[in-house]
């Protein structure tokens, strides 16, 4: 127990893909499967239960990120403000689950998944394997981002749309453009458009800076194009059956 907040850690490294990550995977895997399995079961008094704590966690665990880092004299203006894509929409998805507020949930759905899932698949915990704080804190905030958005498709009825991306590209690109130059201001690298991350992500396989920006726009149009193809189905789906029930 002395070792889960300290800063040199002196357990088990992290591990990418070992048995802790996977085992964590798992369990974000398997919380969202509960949420499809019972997604017509939320009685009005379980969904507001259910968007109040996860709001809360994700708040809570969030906070004491920043309070660890703080105590542990890592916190600084260039790491640790909230602007990376994922810090930014802990709060927003905390946000979106109290309100219900669907401007959010837009970027909540496209962003918050494609960038959860990356960070969940290569995930940024350094040194700080199982059971360190850091640890928990990496998965539960990036796995709430994800369930937040698929809590609020399956359970709430919120869905995309196709303006929904013009909405993400013309938003995230004009986001992208302030962070870059506040990056310059201040010395930072928030969104990691100064250069890549330090630790192994999937940034690593692809081309030198500048370029690798321009691929990751790509890539994330991609991914917003696989996440909307279940709406592109369903309405394909919708079309062919008013027509018959009118008939």
């Amino acid at each position: 127990m002395t070792q889960f907040f300290v800063k040199d850690y002196t357990g088990a490294p992290f591990e990418l893909f070992g048995i802790a990550h996977l085992i964590a995977l798992a369990c974000v895997v398997l919380l969202n499967i509960l949420i499809f399995i019972n997604r017509k079961k939320f009685t009005d008094n379980g969904k507001r239960n259910f968007r109040y704590i996860a709001a809360a966690i994700l708040t809570i665990n969030e906070t004491g990120w920043h309070l660890w880092n703080y105590f542990t004299g890592q916190w600084t203006i260039q790491t640790m403000l909230p602007f990376h894509l994922c810090s930014i929409l802990v709060f927003l998805s905390a946000y979106m689950l109290i309100t219900k507020n669907y401007a959010i949930y837009e970027f909540a759905y496209f962003l918050g998944i494609s960038g959860a899932m990356q960070a969940l698949l290569t995930p940024d915990a350094g040194i700080y394997g199982f059971p360190h704080f850091r640890f928990f804190q990496v998965f539960i905030s990036h796995g709430l981002i994800v369930t937040a958005a698929i809590y609020m498709t399956l359970v709430e009825g919120f869905r995309p749309y196709w303006k929904t991306l013009g909405h993400i590209a013309l938003w995230g690109n004009v986001y992208m453009i302030a962070i870059f130059i506040l990056n310059q201001l201040i010395g930072s690298n928030f969104l990691f458009i100064a250069h890549k991350p330090e630790t192994a992500s999937l940034m690593d396989v692809l081309p030198p800076w500048p370029w690798y920006i321009l691929v990751l726009e790509v890539l994330a149009m991609v991914m917003c194009l696989l996440l909307y193809i279940p709406f592109i189905i369903k309405d394909s789906r919708n079309s062919k059956t008013v027509p018959a029930e009118a008939g």
